[in-house]
């Protein structure tokens, strides 16, 4: 058995997915248009600029210069020029450099509780 379509109501279906259509088009221009940000002023922009030359200077002397991470774990920082002519040194001997990336990460991070918390007990059945 095939089935029948009627040209009235073809046509209906066709002009409710064209009506459909065009709500949802007038919607999201509606949206976009009212969620639009305003004109930026010209204090804004200046403030904008200041803000990202601040950022910066301060991200340059990060790279360029000598500082203390952590004092107290002797966590130092290296200019970038420096850091990479000591990283490439040192990886010479790739199991040296391992050895030693490995004994500064473990001064750098605090260290780990010994006893687990309560709260990470397996879940399950207890054994007998």
């Amino acid at each position: 058995m095939e089935p029948t379509y009627s040209r009235p109501r073809v046509a209906a279906y066709a002009v409710a997915v064209t009506v459909i259509f065009f709500l949802m088009a007038g919607a999201i221009c509606f949206m976009y248009h009212y969620t639009q940000p305003g004109p930026v002023e010209e204090t804004r922009w200046a403030e904008r600029a200041r803000n990202l030359a601040e950022l910066n200077a301060k991200n340059k002397e990060g790279l360029e210069s000598f500082g203390w991470v952590s004092q107290d774990r002797g966590v130092v920082r290296l200019p970038i020029t420096r850091a990479m002519e000591l990283t490439v040194k040192e990886w010479q001997d790739p199991a040296a450099g391992r050895a030693n990336l490995i004994s500064r990460m473990e001064r750098a991070l605090p260290p780990m509780p010994q006893t687990p918390a309560a709260t990470n007990a397996p879940a399950g059945p207890k054994p007998k």
